[in-house]
């Protein structure tokens, strides 16, 4: 029989396609029915930006305060300085304490956008679990927490197993990270009376870690929640670009570029990312996914124009349109482009086209973009590009030159 859910957020997420699995969802569904529920999710400190990967998950605690509940952001002040080994190939490098706290500080900007915070019943709020993991007493958390964890059953975790299948080095250092994860459900369960843990379905060990802790050393039932672990329907991971990471932070990626990412989406993808990634009513979703030929590059914009406001405002969606417009169908120079800007010293020397198309972030090295050129899919104001050897000079700036990589890729150089 089908689990039908009585409660508004389970309800929500499950027909928009947020869960992957629940420890528990009759007994969750039961204690959401009862009052305002608090729940968090972890971010360590790695970057000094989310990014689109991160989203899904932010748009299912905005979605858990749309319901009546009180969100937790986690900041991994502490774990940060052990790094999570979770379906890592390798040890992450670890971070200094300054770095760590000048990250947060970065990331702080993004939640204000998805999050209400405040000192109210179902207000967000954010706690950085370095308040209670940088003063632990080794000998006594050894005594008191470690007692409790199952070195075989740690092991056959499969964030673990598959590091250990491949005979790559998985250290002490890292191994220590599960228990502290499930030492932050424990403390928050008693510090703001936490009953749900929410995260990725790769973190599906490391949430069971931090129930079973509880329950053995206070004796209460808590619940944990996975979402599913995205790609795009061309087999991509979710947030990753031709770019490289897309980044939630305008400072690291411009709304403009942030806006263009969701206008490339696959077709086949726009129905399942307006539900993750939007606030429109589902059936709306579903007809826009299912539109056709040039219709469905409507639904994009739609898409595009949805998420970007939510995480860069109204006005900077529609600016990034303005922009998309005039590139796309007037073949002008929008200004909302990612601008390349050389000093008047450095354009009378002269740059090269190479390194234009490296700066301007539409090529990953030198190598790459001598690649594009010779293979044609390079342009110099929308005129194809094949002399990787040109250089660009002050007297060719009188206006901004416009450099494109493949069809959508566009990017201005301009002097200062």
């Amino acid at each position: 029989m089908t689990f039908q859910p009585k409660s508004d957020f389970l309800r929500i997420i499950i027909e928009r396609g947020f869960l992957a699995d629940c420890t528990d969802l009759q007994g969750l569904d039961e204690a959401l029915l009862k009052g305002v529920v608090p729940a968090y999710i972890g971010y360590d400190a790695t970057a000094k930006s989310l990014h689109v990967g991160h989203l899904l998950n932010i748009m299912l605690l905005r979605w858990f305060q749309k319901t009546g509940h009180k969100p937790i952001t986690l900041m991994g002040g502490g774990t940060t300085k052990v790094g999570d080994p979770s379906f890592r190939s390798e040890e992450r490098p670890l971070l200094t304490p300054e770095a760590i706290d000048g990250n947060i500080d970065s990331m702080k900007q993004v939640f204000a956008k998805y999050l209400a915070y405040g000192e109210g019943a179902g207000d967000a709020i954010m706690r950085n679990n370095a308040e209670w993991l940088d003063g632990l007493n080794y000998l006594e958390f050894l005594r008191d927490i470690g007692r409790h964890f199952s070195v075989n059953r740690m092991l056959s975790f499969e964030s673990v197993k598959s590091r250990i299948d491949r005979e790559q080095s998985l250290s002490f250092l890292e191994f220590n990270y599960m228990i502290l994860q499930a030492y932050d459900f424990l403390e928050l369960r008693r510090r703001y009376g936490c009953l749900l843990q929410m995260g990725g379905s790769d973190q599906w060990g490391n949430i069971v870690n931090g129930i079973d802790l509880t329950r053995r050393v206070i004796d209460e039932q808590i619940f944990g929640l996975t979402t599913p672990l995205l790609t795009t329907s061309d087999g991509r991971k979710m947030g990753k670009s031709q770019g490289g990471a897309v980044w939630l932070n305008g400072d690291m990626l411009s709304p403009y570029e942030f806006w263009q990412f969701w206008r490339n989406t696959t077709d086949a993808d726009v129905g399942r990312f307006l539900k993750l990634y939007t606030e429109l009513p589902v059936e709306e979703c579903n007809r826009l996914g299912a539109l056709a030929g040039s219709e469905i590059n409507a639904a994009k914009v739609i898409l595009a124009n949805e998420v970007t406001t939510l995480c860069h405002g109204a006005e900077a969606a529609a600016a990034a349109e303005a922009t998309a417009r005039a590139v796309f169908e007037e073949g002008g120079l929008g200004e909302d482009l990612p601008r390349v800007v050389l000093e008047a010293a450095e354009a009378a020397e002269g740059v090269s086209i190479v390194q234009l198309f490296v700066r301007a972030g539409l090529a990953k090295s030198g190598k790459d973009a001598k690649r594009l050129i010779a293979e044609g899919g390079a342009r110099l104001n929308d005129e194809a590009l094949s002399d990787s050897g040109l250089v660009i000079k002050a007297e060719d700036l009188t206006s901004p030159l416009k450099l494109t990589a493949g069809r959508k890729r566009h990017a201005l150089v301009a002097l200062d």
